[in-house]
């Protein structure tokens, strides 16, 4: 867990939330599916002016009316309640009414005529013998609203299909102008500023995209859990403020530095100054944007002003880079680590070294046989599998300890800063890719076996982010390893697939069919890796014919 003392920023407390339900009332036009939208008031206190799906608070009520609500097996009691308030809501803001009689006959336009929608519903619904249709009433998503705001709502976003016969009547107080819409469309007007939504509704519109009925998104939320369950975070691109979500990639760095959430932090990729992430850690992104390299290759500064600094892949030979790395540091660099010795990576470690007044030592590993010549070199000193690497002073140690990670190169290693629980992880894990593991040099069953180490040292040390060679900081750190290991087997299993299909064949017949999901552009360095899978297919025997 990162030290309180490192963070860039004074903590304040979220605002608690207050629980909510909101419901996407769907249904089935010549088009695709479209849902119920209204535009919410200007002077609303809440996202005045958005177009948003009917929903609001929960009350006492709701949770005091599951005798009045039909129930399916598997629907808690915490879901049946929020399915009354989503009901409740409807009728108060649009005049539906998910309902039916105790004969199965659903709610009718009188039974709509006869209800009051500012007197307390439930008890109205008892008296006409309504019976609340909370069974037809499922759950999509949870949403917690993001913790930078003033009111902050925890929300399930429940779906049902719209009642037949009903037509939605606004109350002209909260709610204006519904409307059916094709999540699609939505987000076009959205697109052209013609269609203001809160970022919680834009991507529940646009994963509803992958659904071409009422009936099959239904069906994916038969298993009573949320597709999904996110709570955004938002920091500063192109200076204006722009959120994500838990698995898109700059989610984990903003968990880093602004863990509260407060919008202070800068996402925009550039080479000109360091970024700072934590008090004792600045990344500096080398100025070689490229397929291969991303954004470029990120050199990690670890220390403050008293300890003195460790400078982890000081990246290509580039004066400029070079210039800024010393500039962030004072000069003051106690050492120079490389991760793996790729020309992206190693290349500037002596030329910094030689800059440096203290002549500070360049640690790693030293290229194996297997390197290209491009990728040749030899450090001051090998690390040990397990050492410790330590800068101290003014009270504070900032320590990094060793992990050999052979697989995307025989001489990789990791580091992990075990005061804050950070895994720098070079180029073993990347965020927006994955890694190239090219033979000789790369093995893809030691990289397989390394993410096995890996997810062993993240959970020794408490490790809570990923500092990547390329791209913005990873969070569940755990569960990315896992991500990663599952995207390289089933990887493994298309090849094996392609291998059957065409046995013999070359690499090149293979790339096709086992990277049919990554544009053609990309299948030569995809080949590549898939040599190392072959390799490792080969050696275990795993391409042999299935049986029938």
């Amino acid at each position: 867990m990162v030290r309180a003392t490192q963070l860039l920023h004074t903590q304040r407390e979220p605002v608690a939330t207050r629980p909510a339900a909101t419901v996407l009332l769907l249904r089935d036009a010549p088009q695709g599916p479209e849902v119920l939208m209204t535009r919410r008031s200007a002077t609303a206190s809440f996202a005045p002016g958005a177009y948003v799906f009917p929903g609001g608070g929960i009350d006492a009520a709701d949770a005091e009316s599951h005798a009045l609500a039909a129930r399916r097996p598997g629907q808690t009691d915490e879901r049946l309640t929020q399915a009354i308030a989503a009901i409740r809501e409807s009728f108060e803001e649009l005049g539906v009414l998910l309902a039916r009689h105790a004969d199965g006959r659903p709610a009718t336009d009188a039974d709509i005529a006869a209800l009051d929608r500012h007197a307390p519903f439930a008890a109205q619904c008892r008296e006409r013998g309504l019976t609340l249709a909370a069974d037809e009433v499922y759950v999509l998503a949870h949403w917690v609203t993001d913790r930078d705001l003033p009111r902050r709502f925890d929300v399930p976003f429940l779906a049902a299909r719209m009642p037949a016969g009903q037509q939605p009547v606004a109350d002209e107080t909260e709610q204006f102008e519904p409307l059916w819409v094709r999540p699609a469309d939505a987000l076009a007007r959205h697109r052209a500023g013609q269609f203001f939504m809160l970022f919680p509704t834009i991507r529940t519109l646009e994963r509803m995209q992958d659904y071409g009925s009422v009936d099959a998104l239904l069906a994916a939320c038969a298993g009573e859990q949320p597709l999904w369950t996110s709570c955004p975070r938002a920091g500063l691109l192109g200076g204006k403020e722009a959120r994500y979500m838990e698995g898109e990639q700059p989610f984990g760095e903003l968990a880093l530095v602004c863990p509260d959430g407060q919008i202070v932090h800068p996402l925009d990729w550039q080479a000109e100054r360091p970024v700072p992430l934590l008090r004792n850690v600045m990344r500096l992104t080398a100025g070689n944007p490229g397929v291969m390299t991303g954004p470029g290759t990120n050199t990690y500064i670890v220390g403050d002003a008293a300890t003195g600094y460790i400078v982890i892949d000081p990246g290509p030979d580039d004066a400029g880079h070079r210039e800024r790395l010393l500039q962030a540091t004072g000069g003051d660099v106690r050492l120079v680590v490389c991760t793996h010795s790729h020309a992206d990576h190693s290349p500037g470690a002596r030329p910094l070294q030689a800059a440096c007044a203290g002549r500070p030592p360049v640690l790693g590993l030293a290229s194996r046989p297997t390197a290209r010549p491009a990728s040749a070199f030899t450090p001051d000193r090998e690390l040990a599998d397990g050492e410790v690497l330590a800068v101290s002073g003014g009270g504070q140690v900032h320590s990094l300890r060793v992990v050999h990670t052979p697989g995307h190169a025989a001489n990789h290693l990791c580091l992990v800063l075990l005061e804050d629980g950070l895994l720098l992880s070079g180029d073993h894990i990347l965020n927006g890719s994955t890694t190239i593991v090219d033979p000789p040099d790369g093995d893809m069953t030691a990289y397989l076996a390394s993410l096995d180490r890996l997810t062993a040292a993240c959970r020794e040390h408490d490790v809570d982010f990923i500092l990547p060679a390329h791209g913005y900081v990873l969070g569940d750190p755990i569960g990315a390893i896992a991500r990663l290991k599952q995207h390289r087997l089933e990887r493994e299993a298309k090849v094996i697939a392609a291998m059957r299909a065409k046995p013999g064949a070359p690499l090149e017949d293979w790339v096709p069919l086992a990277y049919a999901d990554v544009p053609p552009r990309l299948w030569p360095v995809a080949q590549r890796s898939l040599l190392a899978h072959v390799q490792r297919i080969e050696a275990l025997g795993l391409a042999a014919p299935a049986r029938g």
